[in-house]
């Protein structure tokens, strides 16, 4: 099977909430930042990590969903994030998105409680048994503090409601593992949310790459995937070193919680969002915002890059 026959492949951009001052959803700017997604053929993975989805009310996630599925018209698909403390809540929020027509769910482990192994089998096959759609699983050490053994995901991956992995988990022995345990598999894909190994996985048979810059150049990730699994090399290569030097004008020597604000600020650069973020995050000091923004300028003019 190709990888574009996979309902769950290509690029699946972890998009950003857009807000507004007083912290609702800027509905514009999801509609114009989910048109660059379906122009580029991006699917979108709201309610994410990037999405800012912990810091959201119940309510504003249904209406981000709405928004999203409304203005992907079943021209790409929609992934909706349902993680959270609370099982009943997390089955809940999965049925409601599923019924608004989102494609799939992506649910992380739980981030109070230690979770063993044995228990986190149990956590995914009971959220997988209660919903109404497919459940992606979702591995992040960064912010869960906890990561799911492949051995997990192994077991896991055979039950017939869940359909992959996005693992943003950094190491190439864990990567290598994973490629060679599930990129020959038809009905589950793995999913890389680590972006800088996007060129070399896809070459190996990755399914699909989730980089959080392609909110900002879909394209860009595109023409890299697409090349990537041509075997296309070099331009592959290409790719992914300009992509790597725009994700490091808000990555490098910043937390995730300065990386998410910075994103927002390069976003609103070229017209695509405001810069508002949810707290716990703020939003960084104009010192900070007059240097992206010139590091930026510079970037697009020294590439000619043009966005989604």
């Amino acid at each position: 099977m190709g990888k574009d026959e996979k309902k769950y492949s290509g690029v699946i951009v972890p998009m950003i909430t857009p807000f507004n001052a007083d912290f609702s959803i800027d509905k514009k700017a999801v509609a114009f930042i989910m048109k660059t997604f379906t122009k580029s053929k991006c699917s979108a993975f709201i309610l994410g990590t990037t999405g800012e989805s912990t810091s959201i009310p119940d309510r504003d996630k249904a209406f981000m969903v709405e928004t999203a599925v409304e203005q992907a018209n079943r021209l790409i698909n929609v992934y909706a994030g349902i993680s959270g403390n609370c099982l009943r809540e997390s089955i809940d929020n999965a049925n409601l998105y599923a019924s608004m027509g989102a494609d799939a769910v992506v649910a992380h482990l739980p981030f109070y409680y230690p979770v063993k192994a044995e228990n986190m089998v149990r956590y995914f096959s009971t959220l997988a048994d209660h919903i109404k759609c497919p459940l992606i699983l979702y591995n992040n050490p960064i912010t869960v503090k906890d990561s799911i053994p492949l051995d997990v995901i192994e077991k896991l991956s055979h039950h017939t409601n869940i359909g992959g992995i996005k693992d943003s988990e950094r190491g190439t022995e864990r990567m290598e593992a994973s490629l060679e345990r599930w990129s020959s598999r038809s009905d589950f894909s793995f999913l890389l949310g680590w972006s800088a190994q996007s060129a070399y996985a896809l070459s190996k048979g990755c399914d699909g790459i989730v980089p959080s810059t392609a909110n900002l150049t879909p394209q860009l990730y595109q023409d890299l995937y697409r090349e990537a699994i041509a075997g296309n090399s070099g331009k592959a290569a290409q790719l992914q070193k300009l992509t790597d030097n725009i994700t490091d004008l808000y990555i490098k020597d910043r937390s995730i919680s300065e990386s998410i604000p910075a994103l927002k600020i390069i976003m609103h650069e070229f017209g695509l969002c405001k810069t508002f973020v949810l707290p716990p995050m703020y939003e960084t000091g104009p010192a900070d915002q007059l240097q992206l923004r010139k590091m930026i300028r510079n970037i697009w003019k020294e590439e000619s890059v043009i966005i989604g």
